[in-house]
């Protein structure tokens, strides 16, 4: 009985930490490449905007247009030159990249310096196909606080020396919504670690090189 005790208590610290400890991790391995300041951000050729949903009616939602915006900001101060969108476009009636990219031309960006990743279904996915299909090995990857180590280290691990910009979420979003986001993003790293350095899986989908023009 008292070695099932000791089991028990001993898997569930196991289960309480793991997930804690890999969030630490990850925030420790990407403090120095992660910015709140996009004046800070060096310059670069290439922006990742990661998907954050769209509504129904076609609009991004409040979290995927301020990453847009932040992105949109560092192009029109000539901080990147090109814009990555990745987005889930998983079904025909669901099309995040092309919301994303209506965004951006409403506010000034080139279409001609936009390239639309249809197939990035997780971070994970975005970040492995950003080098793999379009052949970006250095850049900014633009997403919300919470978000961001997860994002610059899966980025680097696969071999995009990205720095991050990440938008503002505490004090923005409802406490609701951002402990709901923190608890899923503190699960998220223990999988985002074990497929960087255990599984390595390929992506739903890879297709032929294409490259951002």
């Amino acid at each position: 009985m008292a070695i099932g005790r000791s089991l028990f208590w001993g898997g569930l610290t196991c289960l309480i930490l793991t997930p804690l400890l890999s969030h630490a991790y990850l925030q420790l391995m990407t403090r120095s490449y992660r910015y709140s300041n996009p004046q800070a951000i060096p310059p670069t050729r290439v922006a990742l905007v990661l998907g954050a949903g769209v509504w129904a009616d076609g609009t991004p939602t409040p979290m995927l247009a301020d990453r847009l915006d932040a992105a949109i900001s560092l192009y029109q101060s000539g901080q990147v030159q090109k814009l990555l969108m990745s987005g889930d476009n998983g079904s025909r009636d669901y099309d995040e990249v092309t919301t994303m990219a209506n965004h951006a031309i409403q506010w000034g960006v080139a279409a001609t310096d936009i390239t639309l990743d249809y197939a990035g279904f997780s971070t994970y996915e975005s970040c492995y196909r950003a080098k793999a299909i379009f052949g970006m090995t250095e850049g900014v990857v633009v997403t919300q606080d919470f978000h961001l180590a997860r994002s610059v280290y899966t980025c680097r691990t696969l071999g995009v020396e990205v720095v991050g910009l990440g938008t503002l979420d505490w004090g923005r979003y409802s406490n609701v919504t951002m402990r709901s986001m923190m608890l899923r993003e503190v699960l998220a790293g223990v999988k985002a670690l074990g497929e960087l350095h255990i599984t390595r899986p390929q992506p739903t989908f890879l297709g032929p090189y294409e490259g951002i023009p």
